[in-house]
């Protein structure tokens, strides 16, 4: 692990996209003084405009190239589906050197696209595991990336120039609070199916179908939501471009992985049509431990209620 008091730091720092992650990232790089500028860009002008006004940007630009031309680092914050596009671009506007890492929940795609890049940039594939159901610039927060997981798959590249480009990723990373892991990118997609990928899309099809069930009034389902679907109602809450990419960036892993699931769900089908309650308790029971072993990682609160401030209303 890096040593945090080694801090990189830049010169200039183009975000490409600035929604949820792009701004905490320049927020979080502000705060510790890790970039001398920061420039957003975006297609969107009126993105560019809030996060200018609300500082997170020193800087904004709505050409790509512009905004690339002369940052030591590029971050690139855009849907997983238009990298190949992102990094086609920047192979003529980035500056020798620059390195280029991105944010996306989904590597094997991403590694495909750096891989294009001409060897004078340096693309340090990058997922933060962090991040909230709300978007855009006024959503960030420095503190999003602080004790979590940022897992780097690099690319199958020897020089010395990208190994130095590897430390620089993993010193920003550690940099903005983060700690880092390094895997292979298929390995990568393959857990985040698991851990990620798999839970939001459960949780899309279930408010999906409960907005379905006919005998039951919209209303009352908004009415009377307890706790658990009211949390699958926030991580359906999430950006549908951003997680349409995912889908289908990701899609042989996320297949092998919902196959796996609807086989652990025709189990628990079957215990509940045969009255079998010690597969529903055992299976229960794995799941409480689970969650145990996730609170004592860090990786949650366990105050109850999953740390919410007020109690829910009755």
């Amino acid at each position: 692990m890096t040593d945090r008091k080694s801090q990189q730091k830049f010169e200039c720092a183009c975000i490409i996209g600035v929604g949820l992650i792009g701004s905490s990232m320049a927020l979080a790089m502000r705060h510790r003084s890790l970039a001398r500028k920061i420039i957003g860009v975006d297609r969107d002008e009126n993105v560019l405009a809030r996060a200018e006004k609300l500082g997170v940007i020193d800087q904004s630009e709505t050409s790509l190239e512009k905004g690339a031309a002369g940052a030591d680092l590029i971050i690139l914050s855009t849907p997983v589906g238009a990298m190949a596009d992102v990094c086609e671009m920047l192979s003529d506007a980035a500056p020798d050197g620059a390195l280029i890492i991105d944010v996306g929940s989904v590597k094997g795609v991403v590694a495909k696209a750096g891989a294009a890049l001409p060897e004078r940039l340096h693309f340090v594939p990058s997922h933060p595991v962090a991040g909230t159901e709300q978007s855009g610039p006024e959503a960030g927060f420095a503190t999003l990336f602080e004790n979590r997981w940022c897992i780097l798959t690099p690319l199958a590249r020897k020089d010395e120039a990208y190994k130095s480009a590897i430390n620089k990723a993993e010193e920003l990373w550690t940099g903005v609070g983060a700690l880092v892991e390094v895997m292979d990118a298929e390995h990568h997609d393959l857990a985040l199916a698991v851990t990620s990928h798999l839970p939001h899309l459960i949780a899309f099809t279930l408010v999906g179908a409960a907005d379905d069930v006919e005998s039951v009034a919209h209303g009352e389902v908004i009415k009377y939501s307890a706790g658990g679907f009211r949390d699958f109602t926030r991580i359906a809450a999430s950006d549908p471009i951003m997680w349409r990419d995912v889908f289908l960036s990701n899609k042989e892993a996320v297949l092998e992985v919902l196959g796996r699931f609807s086989e652990e769900l025709a189990v628990m089908q079957r215990a509940i049509r045969w009255g079998d309650g010690k597969a529903l308790e055992d299976a229960f029971a794995r799941g409480r431990a689970l969650r145990r072993a996730i609170v004592d990682a860090g990786q949650e609160t366990e105050k109850p209620n999953f740390g919410r401030d007020k109690k829910p209303e009755n």
